[in-house]
């Protein structure tokens, strides 16, 4: 007997390491949720420098303690790249302070994939993002110029800027960039962003004038998927261009107008999406498994959805087919906000940068804590 006890011992300490009676009996716990939601995930820009310390005590004593296994971290051109200089922003992390990052989400068990925003949003209300600040040729649009004043809705739809996918020294660009951000963060998969992508196969545009938009989205999705291959790497994106707009009537921000959807069917099917709805429980996962993807639903601002959301994603998985139920994975809380306006909400000091909303319990902190609650529940 005390042979067989001290066999177990050594093969528990081989497979999870030293640890606990308390740490012991969070296993079962831990083990219940990864089978009920796979991902419990949070999304938010990177911290400024002067914002980090606070940013790593939320990650440590707020996400780690609610279970929260997934940090999709909006980087974009916010690092000090060594690749490419030029594409550093007004405020960038050292790869020190990205290193503090990964140690932290390591030490807590969260999976970090960082974020940068392609093919669409290459530029902000009225000022260009940095892609298309170094390189101008890459601008799929370089006719329509950024207003003095922006103003939605305005005579050239100008929403956000896209770039052009077939320009021939996009790629080179990117894909070092990447490279370089997926190291630094030690990551196994990459989020493309690729939402509300309202510029493509534009007619003022040489190499995309006439071409079907949803061949050129493929063509970029399929791009992005096959370099991250190349270094074992999964590619995540935003699932509203792969949604026809008009049909499912969820409009042209959560949909696609310009045919892109189609596109849903030129891609591959290890592409993870996150399907994002903010105002409705749409049942649009659905569509995404049934195509043979992985699917996160991605609520931002109201704690009721976001509860409902979940209530969804479980459903779907313990009701749907073994091949289905696997492919609805879980739930990410989006945010909109700089990291400080968000912790200055979630802690009881909202900042006047924050938009005021109609019902002032519509906030994206207070989605987040009804989540929380949510996977609370997941435990009994």
């Amino acid at each position: 007997m005390k042979h067989s006890l001290l066999k177990l011992t050594f093969l528990l300490l081989a497979v999870y390491g030293p640890f606990s009676v308390a740490s012991a009996q969070q296993l079962p716990v831990q083990s219940h949720l990864d089978s009920v939601l796979p991902v419990r995930g949070f999304c938010i820009g990177v911290p400024r420098p002067s914002g980090l310390d606070s940013f790593l005590t939320f990650v440590r004593k707020e996400l780690a303690p609610q279970h929260i296994n997934t940090l999709i971290l909006r980087v974009d051109y916010h690092y000090a790249f060594k690749s490419h200089p030029e594409l550093q922003d007004s405020f960038a992390l050292s790869a020190t302070q990205v290193g503090d990052i990964v140690r932290v989400c390591h030490e807590n068990g969260i999976r970090i994939i960082p974020q940068i925003n392609l093919l669409g949003h290459q530029s902000d209300r009225n000022h260009l993002g940095k892609l298309l600040q170094a390189y101008p040729a890459f601008d799929e649009t370089p006719d329509i110029k950024m207003p003095a004043v922006y103003a939605w809705p305005n005579p050239d739809k100008l929403y956000c800027k896209s770039y052009c996918p077939l320009h021939p020294g996009l790629h080179e660009v990117l894909f070092e960039a990447i490279d370089e951000v997926c190291d630094a963060f030690k990551a196994d998969a990459f989020h493309a962003g690729m939402d509300e992508v309202f510029y493509l196969g534009e007619a003022t545009c040489p190499l995309c004038k006439g071409k079907d938009p949803a061949m050129l989205f493929a063509g970029e999705v399929r791009a992005i998927h096959d370099h991250l291959a190349l270094k074992g790497r999964t590619l995540w994106i935003w699932g509203d261009r792969l949604l026809d707009g008009r049909t499912t009537g969820v409009g042209e921000w959560e949909g696609s107008y310009n045919n892109t959807f189609r596109a849903i069917d030129m891609i591959p099917q290890d592409v993870t999406i996150c399907d994002w709805h903010y105002d409705r429980a749409d049942y649009t996962a659905v569509y995404f498994a049934m195509k043979g993807f992985n699917v996160i639903t991605c609520p931002w601002r109201s704690p009721s959805l976001a509860v409902a959301q979940l209530n969804d994603m479980v459903r779907y998985r313990t009701q749907s087919s073994p091949e289905m139920g696997g492919r609805f994975r879980g739930m990410v809380e989006t945010v909109w906000s700089s990291p400080n306006a968000f912790l200055n909400g979630y802690y009881g000091a909202p900042s006047p940068a924050m938009p005021v909303q109609a019902d002032p319990g519509e906030t994206p902190w207070n989605c987040l804590k009804a989540m929380f609650g949510g996977i609370s529940k997941l435990q009994q």
